[in-house]
C-alpha cells in the first residue's frame, strides 16, 4: 500500500499550493474506515482508493477530486455516511463521493435490454459534476488492471462492461489513453489467444525489421531540425486491441496491415502545426483519403490535432498526428482538462472545453429520445462513429456521424426539412438519398410541399435524431391502429390482476406517467413504446402477482382474437422480448414470425393476413426452444462441460444433433428451451466465455417456414394448406 508521502509528492509537482492537510487527512480517514477489509488479492482494500487518486494525480486533476478517489466507497462500504464526510471535508466533496457511489449502485450491464437504461443513468448522474465519471473511470481502470484476482465469471462480466460501457464513454471524453487501455484489458480477458497472438507477431515484426520506431522518429527529428522547428516527436506501435478491430472491420490478417505505427509531432503554435504537416508530405508520400483536420474543425470533446498517414520506410504506412502542446494536453485528458492544475493554479488552456457545455450538448441529441431503442442507437451513434463535415449552398458547417446520408444532413438542419425532403444534391450534382456524404461536400436538400417520411427512410437514415423523427411521423400515421392494440393490451393485462381497463384507470394512469391522456397511454402500448405491465404498476403497484414459473403457452401473446391459436415459426424461433407478428392460417390458426424474419417477405402482397401481436409482459417459462450453431474443440470433456453450462443457466436441452465433425472440431445444432430474449443472453454468453467454444449462433432455417399441423382428423387436407391462405 503506497504511503500518503507518495500521493502528495505526485500531486505537488504539478501542484505546489495543493491543500496537503486535506489530503493526507483524507487518506488517514480512509484508511481508518476500510481498516480490516481486504481485496479479493489479499491486499488492504485502501490500497485501492490510493491508486485511483494516483491515477487522477496524473491526470494534474484538483484536490477535491482527489480527496473523493481516497474516499469514493467510504459511504458505500463503511460505517461513514454522507453528514460524516460533509462535517469533515465539506459538501462539495460529500456530493461527489455521494454521486460516485450512486454511479456504482447503477448495477450497469452490457446486456442490448438494458444499455438504454445504463446511458440514462449515467448522463443524469454526470450531469452534476463530471468529477463523479471521471473518479469512476479511474476506479474501473484499476480494478480492470487487477483484475486476475477476481473470479473467471466474474472478469468476463467486468470485461464486457468496461468494452461495451466505460471505455467508450472515456473515448467520448476525450480520454483516449484511458479508452485504449480499458479496451486493452478487457481485450485481454475477452479473447485473451488473440490478443496473445497480436504480440507475438509485433515480436517478429521486430526482429525482421529492427526497431521502426526509432528509425522513424529519428528522420522526423532530421526533416524538423533542417526547417529550424522546434518540437517534440515520438511513436509506438498500436495497441493489441486497435490492431484487432482493424483486422475485423477490413478483414484482413495482420500481415496485410499496414498502419500498427503511430507517431505524434507536438509543436509550440498553430502555424508550426501547418509546417510540420508540409514538411512530412514533402518527406513521404501521403495516402489518399487518410488525411483529417481537426484543428479547422474541432470534436466536441475539444480535441484538435492534424491527422496523416504517409508511406514510410518499406512501403510501412504509418499514422502522424500533429499538434501544439496546448491542443496535447487536452487530446490527453479530454474534458478533465478543465480541472487541471499546473504550477499551483488551474491551467488556462484555451481548448479545454467547459464541462456543463459540454454535457449539455451531449443531452440536447438525446432529450427527445423517449424511445429505449431510439435512444440507444442515437448514443451508440455519438460515442462510436467518426465524424464527416459536410456544407450547405451557404457554407455553413453540418456535422454528421460517418456514414450520414442526405436525409441525416436534412434534418440536421432542421426537422421540417427532413420530412419535406424529395431529393439531394451533393456538390451540384443530384443523387439518390441513400448516398453516403463525405467529408468536404456541399449537400443542397430539395424539399416539396406535401411530402411525408416514408418507411423505407428508416434503412437510409443512420442517425439517431431522423430514424426518431422520422418513426414520430409514421406513428402519428399509424397511430389508430396502435390505439386498437393499446387497448387490447391494457384489457389483458388488467383482467390478469383482477381489474378493468375502464376510461377513469387509463386517464389515472395517463396522469401519473405524465402523458397528456388516454389516447396517448394506449398509442404508446400499441406502438411498443410503454409496456402494460409499467401501466399495471403505476397503479396496483401491491396487486402484480409473482408468476411463479412463468406465464404459460396459452397466455404468451397479445393480440389474438378470442379462442384463436398461436405456435411459434419453426423457421425463426422467436422469444418473448422480440418483436414479432402474426400471419394468420384459415382454419388452423395464427403462425408468429420474429419481425426480421425473411420469411415474411413471402407474405408483402397480403397484408390482410399481417397481425399485430406483442408478448405478455410477465415473467414467462422457459418452455421456448430455440437452436444453436455451436463450433466445439475435438477434446474429452468438451460437449459435457457446454451441457453443464447450459445447465446451470436454468435452461434445459431438448435435442442435440451432430453435423461437421473434424478431426480438430465439430458442429453440434442444441436446440434449448428458453424463457425470453435475455434468458437467451445468458446463456450464449456463458457459452462464449468457454475457451473451448470456437463459433456460436443463433440458427436460423427458412426452409423449416410451414403452416401449422392440422387436426389429426383433417391429416388428408394437408395437401391444399401452403395456398389455402
Amino acid at each position: 500500500m503506497k504511503p500518503v508521502d507518495d500521493l502528495v509528492t505526485l500531486v505537488r509537482a504539478y501542484n505546489p499550493r495543493t491543500n496537503e492537510a486535506l489530503i493526507r487527512d483524507a487518506y488517514d480517514f480512509g484508511r481508518e474506515m476500510h481498516e480490516g477489509q481486504f481485496r479479493k488479492s489479499g491486499e488492504p482494500y485502501f490500497s485501492h482508493p490510493i491508486e485511483v487518486a494516483c491515477i487522477l494525480a496524473e491526470q494534474h486533476l484538483d484536490d477535491a477530486t482527489l480527496v473523493t478517489a481516497l474516499l469514493h466507497d467510504t459511504i458505500e462500504d463503511t460505517k461513514a455516511s454522507y453528514q460524516i464526510v460533509a462535517d469533515r471535508f465539506g459538501e462539495q466533496v460529500a456530493d461527489l463521493v455521494n454521486g460516485v457511489t450512486k454511479l456504482t449502485n447503477l448495477q450497469l450491464s452490457s446486456t442490448e435490454t438494458k444499455q438504454a437504461e445504463n446511458f440514462r443513468k449515467l448522463f443524469m448522474a454526470m450531469s452534476r459534476d463530471l468529477r463523479v465519471l471521471l473518479v469512476k473511470l479511474a476506479d474501473r481502470l484499476h480494478n480492470m488492471r487487477t483484475i486476475k484476482s477476481m473470479r473467471p465469471e466474474k472478469q468476463m462480466q467486468k470485461a464486457r462492461e468496461t468494452m461495451d460501457i466505460f471505455a467508450p464513454l472515456a473515448g467520448r471524453m476525450g480520454m483516449h489513453w484511458m479508452r485504449e487501455e480499458l479496451e486493452d484489458l478487457a481485450f485481454k480477458v475477452i479473447n485473451p489467444d488473440a490478443r496473445n497472438s497480436i504480440m507475438r507477431r509485433y515480436v517478429l515484426l521486430q526482429q525482421e525489421s529492427g526497431d521502426v520506431i526509432q528509425r522513424i522518429t529519428g528522420d522526423m527529428r532530421v526533416e524538423l531540425s533542417k526547417a529550424g522547428i522546434e518540437a517534440v516527436v515520438f511513436g509506438r506501435a498500436k495497441r493489441p486491441y486497435s490492431i484487432w478491430r482493424k483486422m475485423e472491420e477490413k478483414d484482413q490478417s495482420f500481415s496485410r496491415l499496414s498502419d500498427i505505427y503511430g507517431f505524434r509531432i507536438i509543436t509550440e503554435t498553430e502555424d508550426e502545426c501547418y509546417r510540420v504537416l508540409g514538411l512530412i508530405h514533402r518527406r513521404w508520400r501521403s495516402i489518399p483519403g487518410r488525411f483529417k483536420d481537426y484543428i479547422s474543425q474541432p470534436k466536441s470533446n475539444g480535441y484538435r490535432s492534424i491527422h496523416t498517414t504517409v508511406s514510410g520506410r518499406d512501403g510501412k504506412r504509418v499514422e502522424v498526428q500533429i499538434r501544439t502542446r496546448q491542443m496535447n494536453e487536452v487530446a490527453e485528458t479530454g474534458v478533465a482538462a478543465h480541472w487541471s492544475y499546473r504550477d499551483g493554479v488551474p491551467a488556462e488552456n484555451p481548448f479545454a472545453v467547459d464541462p456543463a457545455r459540454w454535457i449539455a450538448s451531449l443531452s440536447e441529441q438525446f432529450e427527445n429520445e423517449d424511445d429505449h431503442e431510439d435512444f440507444l442507437e442515437a448514443v451508440k451513434l455519438e460515442m462510436y462513429s467518426d465524424k464527416v463535415f459536410c456544407f450547405t449552398p451557404k457554407g455553413e458547417v453540418v456535422k454528421l456521424p460517418k456514414g450520414a446520408t442526405p436525409i441525416d444532413f436534412a434534418y440536421a438542419i432542421h426537422t421540417r426539412i427532413g420530412s419535406a425532403c424529395v431529393g439531394a444534391k451533393i456538390d451540384g450534382m443530384r443523387v439518390p438519398l441513400w448516398t453516403r456524404v463525405k467529408n468536404g461536400q456541399s449537400v443542397e436538400i430539395i424539399t416539396a410541399e406535401g411530402q411525408e417520411p416514408q418507411a423505407t427512410w428508416l434503412d437510409i437514415a443512420t442517425t439517431g435524431k431522423a430514424k426518431t423523427a422520422i418513426r414520430r411521423a409514421l406513428r402519428e400515421v399509424d397511430r389508430e391502429r396502435f390505439i386498437r392494440l393499446g387497448s387490447e393490451l391494457a384489457r389483458s393485462a388488467f383482467e390478469h390482476i383482477g381489474k378493468k381497463s375502464t376510461d377513469k384507470a387509463l386517464d389515472k394512469a395517463a396522469e401519473k406517467l405524465r402523458l397528456t391522456g388516454r389516447q396517448e397511454l394506449l398509442a404508446r402500448l400499441g406502438s411498443a413504446e410503454l409496456s402494460a405491465s409499467q401501466v399495471v404498476q403505476v397503479l396496483y403497484p401491491t396487486l402484480v402477482p409473482d408468476d411463479g414459473e412463468g406465464i404459460g403457452r396459452d397466455r404468451a401473446v397479445i393480440g389474438l382474437s378470442p379462442g384463436q391459436k398461436f405456435e411459434r415459426a419453426a423457421c425463426c424461433q422467436p422469444l418473448p422480448g422480440e418483436r414479432i407478428v402474426g400471419i394468420t392460417w384459415k382454419g388452423r390458426g395464427v403462425v408468429v414470425h420474429a419481425i426480421d424474419c425473411p420469411v415474411l417477405g413471402d407474405y408483402e402482397d397480403q397484408p390482410d393476413r399481417w397481425l399485430d401481436l406483442h408478448w405478455h409482459g410477465g415473467k414467462h417459462a422457459a418452455v421456448n426452444p430455440v437452436t444453436l450453431s455451436i463450433t466445439l474443440g475435438n477434446d474429452a470433456g468438451v460437449l459435457g462441460r457446454i451441457c453443464t453450462l447450459i445447465g446451470e443457466q436454468k435452461a434445459n436441452i431438448s435435442d442435440l444433433k451432430f453435423m461437421d465433425k473434424k478431426p480438430d472440431f465439430y458442429r453440434v445444432l442444441v436446440d434449448v428451451e428458453l424463457r425470453d430474449a435475455e434468458h437467451l443472453h445468458n446463456v450464449t454468453s456463458a457459452l462464449e466465455a468457454e475457451s473451448d467454444v470456437a463459433a456460436l449462433s443463433r440458427h436460423r432455417n427458412p426452409l423449416a417456414a410451414q403452416a401449422p399441423a392440422p387436426p389429426p382428423d383433417e391429416i388428408g387436407e394437408t395437401v391444399g394448406l401452403q395456398t389455402s391462405g
